[in-house]
């Protein structure tokens, strides 16, 4: 079974597209064809989503489900008139809140989003370039600005995951690989000891990082099964022995990764 789901919006459709994939995400036996469409700000634009919206109907001989985030009354009246399931994500919500509150809601376009909001938008944007100066190790100068600083095997998930904490959190998180010379010794890298209270360690099951390897160096040494169940075991010896707090990402996304540090870690979101 295929159903079409629209996130649309008047400005970039993020909050739309957020909220809509989690609630579509219960729904685990039906397949949905996800479109975001953002900045729909007039009403030409509204008209066109109309069609498509249609379009979509005829085609999956059901209508689509619509979540929406449009602040305009008038482009959304437009757009209710398709033959969708409409989810008016921020009437939905902000209606009974207004009533709880007894005050009215600041309904304006891109709110959600403000880049001018107490400064979050810079800095996030620093935080993004702190993790991308910072990352594999490049540096470790900087560990002292570090919020955070991510250890692990090659390709176990660190430079992701600093990048999401950075752009969703405004956490500055540098990364450092652990490899085969730091476990000779079996000791933390001489780099990391002054900021041991910072470190939090990636490890992954082996089958899962040889997958991973392969696609970059196939048939390599580095990317063996054997290599791999080495090292991983190594680094998690490495992490028990410093008493480093650690997680396994192989069943985790970037953002359940990235949620469950925050959580572990105590870090709160830089606004």
């Amino acid at each position: 079974m295929k159903r079409t789901a629209f996130f649309i919006s008047d400005g970039t459709g993020l909050t739309a597209e957020a909220l809509g994939h989690s609630l579509l995400a219960q729904f685990e036996k039906i397949e949905f064809e996800r479109v975001t469409v953002p900045y729909i700000d007039d009403e030409e634009k509204a008209r066109d989503m109309v069609t498509r919206i249609n379009k979509a109907a005829e085609v999956d001989g059901a209508r689509p489900l619509v979540f929406d985030t449009i602040v305009n009354s008038d482009i959304r009246d437009i757009i209710s008139n398709a033959d969708g399931f409409m989810v008016d994500i921020f009437g939905t919500f902000l209606s009974p809140m207004e009533q709880e509150l007894q005050s009215s809601s600041s309904y304006t376009v891109g709110k959600s989003h403000s880049i001018n909001h107490s400064g979050s938008y810079e800095r996030r944007i620093d935080a993004v370039n702190f993790a991308l100066d910072n990352d594999d190790g490049a540096r470790t100068r900087q560990y002292n600005e570090a919020d955070l600083i991510l250890v692990g095997a090659s390709r176990s998930g660190k430079t992701p995951t600093c990048l999401y904490l950075a752009l969703q959190y405004g956490i500055k998180a540098a990364n450092y690989p652990i490899t085969e010379e730091d476990l000779d010794d079996q000791k933390l890298p001489a780099a990391l000891k002054p900021h041991k209270q910072k470190i939090f360690g990636l490890t992954i099951e082996p089958d899962r990082l040889a997958t991973i390897r392969n696609e970059r160096r196939p048939n390599s040494r580095y990317s063996s099964m054997k290599q791999c169940m080495h090292e991983i075991e190594e680094i998690e010896l490495m992490y028990r022995r410093e008493r480093i707090p650690f997680l396994n990402t192989t069943a985790y996304s970037v953002e359940e990764i990235s949620t469950r540090i925050m959580l572990a870690t105590g870090l709160k979101r830089n606004r």
